[in-house]
């Protein structure tokens, strides 16, 4: 047949069947594709809440060591205590290590940065003084010889971030790149710890702007959760994070946004970490604060009215609230 016979006016020319089109014929069950790790990330997010929940409970009724080796004197003068924390990292830990979406390393990364972090940091919460205070407070005391519970925390800090990092792989620079934040965000977050809620407030914003990122969900879904669910808690002066639910939930968020970010995002976030850092060992961020009535407002959001009028020897917050009643001395017999 000649071509002008088969494209000849009034003959239908042939066309394939309509599912024959497997471009335009998708399944049903791939439209909702996109939704699924939201989803899982969601359902971590509650079996966290959950779990750091059922900690807080079983370590309130038999708290290690006994209550007043938890209690602590906030910037109130007011007594309560540190259990937040080890419920908080113990509630990220354990369901990061079993959710949904994380790869083996990073699983491993998130295990050993939230427990190292927690686990110095409550050494510091149970056997510091509250005497030297800073990289400056720490590390001139150790070059006069004098070995402080801060001076340990930060090394073993630091080498918990230097493990995570490895875990993550890479080269020797993003290496050093993920140390640096999981490390920093430790020390970070435990500088905002000054006022009841304002760390897991720092925490869930930050937390918030790397679920942005699909790839960070599944990583930052377990401390969002366990800081959202102990939040009232800690918004209602009955318990505080301490050294050992901040610099793990910090650690945490760094080894997050080391597993999510690119390279060129990554050393952003740590020039930032590092330059808030090192303000703070000149400016006072509750200073700040306070004289910002944006910043003021987000900070008493939630927690209870500040007094008219300070009690003396009650409501006179020493230099560092967050190091008031920092040993057990302070704790009611």
């Amino acid at each position: 047949m000649s071509r002008g016979t088969r494209d000849r006016p009034g003959r239908p020319r042939r066309s394939r069947p309509a599912t024959a089109r497997p471009a335009t014929a998708r399944p049903a069950t791939a439209r909702p594709a996109t939704a699924r790790p939201a989803t899982a990330a969601a359902l971590t997010a509650a079996a966290a809440a959950g779990t750091a929940r059922a900690a807080y409970a079983a370590l309130s009724r038999r708290p290690p060591g006994g209550a007043t080796t938890w209690t602590r004197t906030n910037h109130r003068g007011d007594q309560l205590t540190l259990l937040e924390g080890p419920a908080l990292a113990a509630g990220s830990v354990a369901v990061s290590v079993l959710g949904p979406g994380l790869p083996p390393q990073v699983r491993a990364a998130l295990a050993v940065a939230g427990t190292g972090a927690a686990a110095f940091g409550g050494y510091d919460d149970l056997a510091g003084s509250g005497s030297r205070r800073g990289f400056r407070g720490h590390l001139g005391a150790l070059a006069r010889g004098e070995v402080t519970t801060g001076a340990v925390k930060l090394g073993g800090i630091g080498a918990t971030g230097l493990a995570s990092a490895a875990l993550l792989g890479g080269g020797p620079f993003d290496v050093a790149i993920n140390a640096g934040l999981v490390a920093g965000g430790a020390n970070l977050l435990n500088l905002f710890d000054l006022r009841p809620g304002r760390a897991l407030k720092v925490a869930l914003a930050g937390g918030a702007l790397l679920a942005s990122r699909p790839a960070a969900r599944p990583a930052v879904a377990a401390p969002l959760g366990a800081a959202i669910a102990l939040l009232p808690e800690d918004l209602g002066e009955r318990a505080m994070l301490g050294d050992a639910g901040a610099n793990a939930l910090g650690a945490l968020l760094g080894t997050a946004a080391a597993a999510s970010l690119s390279r060129p995002a990554r050393l952003a976030l740590l020039a930032m970490i590092t330059g808030l850092t090192a303000a703070s060992e000149v400016v006072s961020f509750t200073a700040v604060i306070e004289r910002t009535p944006a910043l003021r407002w987000l900070d008493m959001l939630g927690r209870r009215p500040v007094p008219a009028a300070p009690v003396p020897g009650r409501d006179d917050p020493p230099a560092e609230p967050r190091e008031a009643g920092a040993t057990a001395a302070t704790a009611p017999s």
